[in-house]
């Protein structure tokens, strides 16, 4: 079960198919986002694909030479342009791929309107989703949910996304859902309907054991997107972003222009492939070895690399070693300016506070702790914000909750009214009325002994104590242990035998953390394949955006009391 492998060999055999020759590939805005994920363009044109072109795109050549091979969603948008295409054809040819099913009506619209019988061929290839690592994709939809429920589109795209994965992987699975979440409840009908209704295309050759899809909602576990990070893949995403594996450096101080915008993409860095999972003081000696074994051949010049600063200045210096290895620019810059943000904001005393506040019970050594940092003129609004969020989240209910105080901190502080709004709206959108587990408190006599046990050893790094609420999820899902009562079945079979292959999918976006989970998940218990996705892949920014698009901040305490639940089922 691997996801870019999917998308890769969908783009691969669409060129195949079209045969010899120079070829334009025409794409909408999203699957040009779908296939720059997976293959870049170097790649490409060593497939004699010479131009990428828009269908959107009003002002193309026409290019009698060239083949079109057209890869696009099934949207009315689409559809249209393609037939305005087929009217006044650019090209020679066409073999038209949609990444979805698309309905018979539009089919035969497609077939009136090409009157010069250019079109090769048209085929459903169901890469509809960003396939971001191996085991994790996402759909790239921000504030799917308004209150409690599903947006239209929002549920539309979903189901389209997930049923396409699950064609894409060749699965027909069994469907779990979060019980809590009307939303999850939703989208496990709507591919379930997917399913029965296009029985034909889900006709996958038996397994043992049946595939499981688990559908989950973000709103149980809002601390995990609120934690600062401290590996390689899902610090980049927190302080600087990752959208589509692109990097904008672009505010760095005194970047140099090719370095403006970088591409991370494990497919093609063999040196951020290694180092993706791995935490941050590792990745500063990797890069520092990469660069001794290059000075090693030049002996003459031997220098000391003990900083940062020192190896910038060494890349710097050698435009060879630049051309021979873009690759450690690359990531010396980008190391450099998450050491500097480090350092600037303070981080590493601001997130050790974060993993008290996410793992451990005390309540008078958090709140002093948040207090202190709240007085530190090196602490962000945005990291102060953040650490009253998690301080709000967990002790909720304490009997000794100090959270009016530590709002007015914040206002003494300076911090703006959006981030002090932003404290209840996120106590409003995952706070314990609405969780449908316990995030915080051991559950069982097993549970509190490896609590305690964990605390006497002292935890290897202070920094990455905290486990995401998916790896208990999954952990349970394994061993045959997840409550039926919490995540039901959909329909009345169950699963007799523990699960093999299990797709996840969290409602509100995945973090980068969960999928470091399930990479770990995948390497150490045999015989398991899970894959992760997500609406979208939270850093605590666009979480934070999340919960507002989310609306639920702005309706009175009274009448959100009880979560609504539609009363008919469309």
């Amino acid at each position: 079960m691997n996801v870019v492998f999917a998308v890769k060999q969908y783009v691969s055999k669409m060129i195949e198919d079209s045969g010899p020759g120079m070829k334009v590939l025409l794409m909408d805005k999203e699957t040009t986002g779908i296939v720059s994920m997976v293959y870049t363009q170097s790649e490409i044109l060593q497939k004699e694909v010479y131009l990428f072109e828009r269908i959107d795109s009003q002002n193309r050549e026409i290019m009698k030479h060239l083949k079109a091979i057209c890869f696009l969603r099934p949207t009315k948008e689409n559809v249209d342009y393609l037939i305005q295409e087929l009217r006044r054809p650019k090209y020679s040819i066409y073999f038209i791929y949609f990444s979805n099913v698309i309905s018979k009506s539009d089919v035969k619209s497609l077939a009136e309107a090409d009157e010069q019988e250019v079109v090769a061929e048209v085929q459903e290839f169901y890469g509809d989703y960003i396939a971001v690592n191996p085991h994790l994709f996402s759909l790239n939809i921000l504030g799917c949910c308004q209150g409690r429920n599903w947006g239209p589109a929002q549920l539309s795209r979903t189901t389209q996304g997930l049923t396409a994965l699950l064609l894409s992987l060749k699965k027909c699975p069994m469907i779990r859902y979060q019980l809590s979440s009307e939303a999850a409840k939703r989208l496990a009908e709507c591919v379930k309907q997917v399913i029965t209704k296009e029985y034909e295309l889900f006709e996958f050759r038996r397994t043992e054991v049946p595939p499981l899809l688990l559908i989950l909602d973000r709103c149980d576990d809002a601390i995990t997107p609120l934690l600062n990070q401290w590996t390689y893949q899902a610090m980049v995403h927190e302080l600087l972003g990752i959208n589509n594996n692109r990097i904008d450096l672009s505010r760095v101080p005194g970047i140099s222009k090719d370095l403006r915008e970088v591409v991370l993409s494990a497919e093609n860095d063999e040196f951020y492939a290694n180092n993706m999972y791995l935490n941050f003081a590792e990745i500063g000696s990797n890069i520092k070895n990469l660069m001794e074994d290059f000075q090693k051949k030049k002996p003459k010049e031997q220098q000391k690399l003990e900083s940062i600063a020192d190896m910038k200045a060494f890349v710097e210096n050698y435009p060879q070693f630049k051309k021979m290895s873009g690759t450690v620019s690359k990531h010396v810059t980008v190391v450099g300016e998450l050491s500097r943000l480090v350092s600037e904001r303070n981080l590493l005393e601001v997130s050790e506070v974060e993993q008290e506040l996410a793992c451990q019970n005390d309540h008078s050594s958090a709140l002093q702790n948040v207090k202190r940092l709240l007085q530190n003129p090196k602490v962000t609004e945005f990291d102060a914000a953040r650490l009253v969020m998690l301080y709000a989240l967990h002790y909720e209910r304490h009997s000794s909750n100090s959270l009016p105080g530590l709002m007015m901190d914040l206002r003494n502080k300076g911090v703006s009214e959006k981030y002090r709004k932003l404290v209840s709206a996120v106590v409003e959108y995952g706070g314990k009325r609405v969780r449908g587990s316990d995030l915080f408190s051991p559950k069982d006599a097993v549970a509190i002994t490896k609590q305690f046990l964990k605390g006497l050893k002292g935890v290897e790094n202070v920094y990455t104590q905290h486990q995401p609420f998916l790896h208990e999820t999954l952990d349970h899902l394994i061993k045959g242990k997840l409550k039926e009562n919490v995540y039901p079945y959909l329909g009345p079979s169950t699963l007799r035998d523990r699960p093999q292959d299990i797709i996840v999918f969290i409602i509100g976006g995945a973090t980068y953390e969960e999928a470091l989970t399930v990479y770990n998940l995948n390497r150490t218990t045999p015989g398991v394949r899970i894959v992760l996705g997500g609406t979208t892949v939270h850093n605590t920014k666009s979480f934070l955006e999340e919960v507002l698009a989310s609306g639920l901040h702005s309706r009175s305490r009274e009448s959100s009391q009880v979560p609504s639940r539609s009363a008919s089922r469309r």
